[in-house]
């Protein structure tokens, strides 16, 4: 019945501020977006497959709710730069017999993983 996961999408309260964030910050291209009045949605289109996207059109709370895990090569890397860039960071490398991952924090509380997963032997 079902196929894949379409896109991931994030609440925000501000969308400029959330935008500045992954596109500077994260340096991710921007895909489609749009309004209806006040309301935005602004998505970007990942490099391996799959969406993901801001809005304030959802009613709940930033930093409410689940996360998304965005996987990166190797995760070293990622963590300095982001580090670099003053992106705060809620845990050290998080160990796991498949995958290596830490958790840092967007501009609007949100919790994003970066995820490496481990090569099978």
């Amino acid at each position: 019945m079902f196929e894949k996961a379409a896109f991931t999408m994030r609440p925000v309260k501000d969308v400029v501020r959330a935008r500045a964030f992954y596109e500077k910050i994260f340096g991710l291209a921007p895909g489609s977006s749009g309004n209806q009045r006040d309301n935005w949605r602004a998505g970007y289109d990942l490099p391996g497959g799959g969406c993901f996207a801001v809005t304030s059109f959802i009613d709940d709370a930033p930093g409410a709710g689940g996360a998304i895990a965005f996987e990166v090569e190797g995760l070293d890397r990622p963590m300095e730069d982001l580090k670099n860039r003053s992106v705060e960071f809620k845990s050290d490398v998080i160990h796991s017999p498949v995958c290596r991952m830490a958790v840092c924090v967007n501009s609007e509380g949100n919790s994003i993983l970066l995820h490496q997963l481990k090569i099978k032997k």
